[in-house]
């Protein structure tokens, strides 16, 4: 037996008494592939980790969670900065609703050289492009880059040597016009003791090891620097960036952050 869609009944449309408002519902954590633009090879192709969300009127018992779906669907190989108000305003108006969210996070690669040898890597940075869309668009840049840092106050104390440790850089921005994933990884990187790279030989090794003694940072230094390059940076308006890193000798992480509207 086969039934119509205008036969079966549309529950979620049904009334809800309860006269409460809710500020987000829809799908979590669906992973889909994706393309984003690549500043060297034009575009890549990765997996994103995606969620969407409307806002449900207390009147209505839910939302129709298929048409997500649908719509991620449509624009699987289209999900970039370029098209995300044109999916949000898709959602608004599919799913009835006055404000519409987006998030989507994902590994983007980059290829790096070893320092010395020119050995190549690829390495991976956690990146995401997050939006809403209600009376105009707010977009939010995503990017969380790792770094090695060398402890300032264990280097002028100590006798020989200086504890240090892996971290982590994380940058949220908004802007007004495009930006490159690579160009806030790059400043992110550029801000701590030195990088990290995926394949090192042993001359790169005594370079790395170095050149972090030699640029000792506290989590503090890190956060300053990012944000000193955030705001000369074209196209930023608005940014908040997290230091963090993995204390080798204590039992705990070290941690900053700040945040600043540029215009």
């Amino acid at each position: 037996m086969s039934y119509s869609a205008k036969s079966l009944a549309d529950v979620q449309s049904q009334p809800d008494n309860r006269k409460i408002d809710l500020k987000k519902v829809g799908i979590k954590n669906i992973r889909y592939p994706i393309t984003v633009l690549d500043k060297a090879k034009g575009t890549q192709q990765t997996v994103g980790s995606i969620n969407m969300y409307v806002n449900l009127p207390h009147c209505f018992k839910g939302t129709h969670m298929s048409r997500f779906i649908e719509i991620l669907n449509q624009y699987r190989r289209e999900i970039n900065v370029k098209t995300f108000k044109e999916i949000l305003t898709e959602m608004k108006e599919r799913l009835n609703a006055e404000e519409a969210h987006l998030e989507v996070d994902f590994p983007y690669f980059i290829e790096k050289k070893a320092p010395v040898t020119g050995t190549p890597g690829l390495m991976e940075y956690n990146c995401g492009l997050h939006g809403t869309l209600k009376e105009r668009l707010d977009m939010i840049l995503v990017v969380r880059v790792p770094i090695t840092t060398v402890c300032p106050c264990s280097k002028e104390i100590s006798n020989y040597g200086a504890h240090n440790q892996r971290g982590e850089v994380r940058v949220w921005v908004r802007f007004d016009s495009f930006l490159w994933l690579e160009d806030i990884i790059e400043l992110a990187e550029q801000a701590g003791s030195c990088e990290v790279f995926s394949v090192l030989k042993r001359p790169d090794e005594k370079y790395v090891t170095e050149q972090a003694f030699d640029s000792p940072m506290f989590v503090e230094d890190v956060v300053r620097n990012v944000c000193q390059g955030l705001k000369k940076m074209k196209g930023v308006t608005w940014f908040e960036v997290e230091g963090e890193t993995f204390e080798s000798i204590h039992n705990h992480s070290a941690y900053a952050s700040t945040s600043m509207t540029i215009k």
